[in-house]
């Protein structure tokens, strides 16, 4: 081998998988029903941790990480997120609060199905900030159920992203990782099948 020669690291399928995260970003945008592919984002990976596969999908598979390294090599300053990131009582608190949003968000959604409330055509950005998005929805002859579900999981997903990015505009490219909830519970998983 020459010293001209570049050393390229071949490429995997899955090194391409921040294409679907922003694929579906994006989709959700022009029409909240897409919000629904998000939830191979949340079984595949417990999947994965339970059929005995670790941390790979945060490792190897995950979209917004990948993301969030690509966005990194340019934006991120790379420094060390602090300690309390890492902290379990951190981690196990975020993820406390996130299955208490994503409850309250399958609350709304039952309320709808229900008939107690129509259909809120908002996307709650950081759990607090509505933000109307009802350009992104065509009346498509879904249940008015099926359509809150995808603006409340949508508003999770986005949320989630632009929390990975503030951080990664902070710290390290892939720091959201240190606590993500998606990862927490594989840990957690992992430390019940030991």
């Amino acid at each position: 081998m020459s010293t001209c020669q570049i050393n390229l690291k071949r490429k995997n399928w899955y090194d391409f998988l921040w294409i679907a995260t922003t694929l579906y970003l994006t989709a959700g945008f022009f029409n909240i029903l897409f919000a629904w592919a998000g939830l191979l984002c949340f079984f595949i990976p417990l999947f994965i941790a339970i059929a005995g596969g670790g941390k790979a999908y945060c490792n190897r598979y995950c979209g917004r990480g990948q993301l969030l390294a690509l966005l990194g090599k340019k934006l991120s300053p790379k420094r060390n997120p602090p300690a309390f990131l890492h902290s379990p009582w951190f981690r196990y608190g975020f993820l406390i609060f996130f299955f208490a949003m994503f409850f309250q968000m399958l609350w709304n959604t039952y309320l709808v199905f229900s008939g107690a409330h129509s259909l809120r055509m908002v996307v709650k950005l950081l759990w607090t900030f509505k933000l109307p998005w009802q350009w992104a929805y065509h009346a498509t002859g879904v249940s008015p159920w099926i359509a809150q579900f995808s603006f409340g999981f949508y508003s999770v997903m986005l949320t989630s992203t632009i929390l990975g990015i503030i951080t990664m505009l902070l710290f390290k490219p892939r720091s959201w990782c240190v606590y993500c909830p998606m990862g927490t519970m594989t840990q957690l998983i992992c430390k019940i099948k030991k």
